[in-house]
C-alpha cells in the first residue's frame, strides 16, 4: 500500500437494502453519489496527471480496442488506494454479495475510453467478467465509478438483467466475434437495462456473471472512469492461467493470502 494511505478518508456512503435487493434481482445496480464529489474531483486530476503522458499505448489487444486501462492504479497512488481499501466500500461489497464474511480486492483499473471515430476506442463488447478468473468461486463484483460527468452516448455501462443467474457463459476478448450475444443470442430474450446517465461520483456495481457491455463514446472527450473489483476471501486458487496470478507463487486449492489481494478492511 503506498504511503500515507492511513491519513487519506474516501467519503463513501452506505448501500441501501433496496440496492442490494436490485442488485441481487438483476446482478448490477447503479449507485448514485457513492462517493462525494470534491473527493471524486481529486481522483479526476490525479487520473489526467497519469493519462497525460500515456495516450496512444492502448491498442495491442481486443481489449485495448475498447478502452485504455492503467491497471492496479491502486498500487501506485494513495488516494485511490483509500478508496478501493475503504472500510465502507467493503462493507458495501460484502452486503451485495451473499454468503460472504470477507472481501479481498483483486484489481483496480483507471479507464479511458477516447471519443470514436479514427484512433478513438470502439463498443465494448457484451461480456462476463468471471469465465477469465482463477477463483473456485464466482462471489465477486466490480464498482464502477465515474470520474467526471458521463452522459449514456460517452459509453456508460448497459446489463443484461438476470444474465448473472446462468453461470459462466465463456470468455470474450479472445478472437473475432466471441461477444457473448453472437456466442448466446438467447441473451436477446433478457431485458437490456436502460441507458443511464452519471455524474462524477455515481457509480454501477454489477457481478462478475452478469453481461455488461458499453457503445462507443459519442461525445467530444474521454469518457473517465475507476473500477475496483472485489471477491470472496475464502475463494481458493484453481491455478488458471491469468496474467495477474501466473507468477506469484500462489498454491492451488489455498486461499489467495498475497500482498496483491489484500483483505479490505471492515472497520
Amino acid at each position: 500500500m503506498p504511503m500515507g494511505v492511513a491519513a487519506l478518508r474516501a467519503p463513501v456512503r452506505e448501500v441501501t437494502d433496496e440496492e442490494v435487493a436490485r442488485f441481487r434481482e438483476h446482478g448490477w445496480a447503479p449507485l448514485p453519489g457513492l462517493v462525494e464529489p470534491e473527493f471524486v474531483a481529486g481522483l479526476r486530476e490525479r487520473a489526467l496527471d497519469r493519462l497525460a503522458g500515456r495516450r496512444g499505448r492502448f491498442r495491442n489487444g481486443y481489449v485495448d480496442r475498447a478502452f485504455g486501462q492503467d491497471r492496479d492504479i491502486a498500487r501506485h497512488d494513495e488516494a485511490f488506494a483509500a478508496l478501493a481499501l475503504s472500510p465502507r466500500l467493503g462493507r458495501n461489497a460484502i452486503r451485495l454479495l451473499t454468503g460472504v464474511d470477507a472481501v479481498r480486492l483483486q484489481v483496480t483499473n483507471l479507464l479511458v475510453k477516447e471519443p470514436a471515430g479514427g484512433d478513438g476506442h470502439g463498443a465494448t463488447v457484451f461480456h462476463q467478467d468471471f469465465p477469465w478468473m482463477p477463483m473456485d468461486r464466482s462471489a465477486m463484483l466490480t464498482v464502477w465509478l465515474a470520474l467526471d460527468d458521463v452522459p449514456a452516448d460517452m459509453g456508460a455501462l448497459r446489463f443484461y438483467n438476470g444474465s448473472h443467474r446462468y453461470g459462466s457463459l465463456g470468455r470474450s476478448f479472445v478472437r473475432d466475434g466471441d461477444d457473448a450475444l453472437s456466442n448466446h443470442p438467447w441473451l436477446e430474450t433478457l431485458e437490456l437495462s436502460e441507458p443511464l446517465d452519471l455524474a462524477a461520483g455515481d457509480a454501477t456495481v454489477h457481478s462478475a456473471l452478469v453481461i455488461h457491455g458499453a457503445p462507443e463514446n459519442r461525445r467530444d472527450r474521454p469518457r473517465l472512469s475507476f473500477t475496483a473489483t472485489y471477491f470472496d476471501a475464502a475463494a481458493l486458487y484453481t491455478g488458471a492461467p491469468y496474467g495477474q496470478t501466473d507468477d506469484l507463487g500462489l498454491k492451488v486449492n489455498e486461499p489467495f493470502d498475497h500482498p496483491r489481494f489484500p483483505v479490505v478492511p471492515t472497520a
